[in-house]
């Protein structure tokens, strides 16, 4: 997943960003999609999704707080990352076995 240095690095990286721009002191949908598109790291689909497993009120706020951004940011780098070494020609497809696929997600589920 992703060492102290890693995890130093995207803290302060992301204690820059405006992120919370409603001063709500939590991530909704909308600046979560912001945040990770402007990373580079996920389409337009599944912010949703995102908000649903890190929003520890068991989705009551549709809102997640600071850390658990932090937290579903390096999960997002990290799965993104085991991506692009499947697909080589950068065509945003890769093929996996269900072996592979099982092998780069569960780490990220179990973390």
């Amino acid at each position: 997943m992703c060492g102290a240095q890693e995890f130093t690095a995207v803290f302060y990286s992301l204690q820059t960003w405006r992120i919370d721009r409603d001063h709500s002191g939590k991530i909704d949908a909308a600046e979560l999609r912001e945040a990770l598109l402007s990373l580079g790291s996920l389409s337009h689909v599944g912010f949703g999704s995102l908000v649903s497993k890190f929003d520890k009120s068991g989705g009551k706020n549709k809102a997640i707080e600071y850390d658990n951004f932090i937290e579903c940011c390096l999960t997002v780098k990290g799965l993104t990352e085991k991506f692009k070494e499947k697909d080589k020609m950068y065509s945003g497809q890769a093929t996996f076995s269900y072996e592979d696929f099982m092998l780069t997600v569960l780490p990220f589920l179990i973390a």
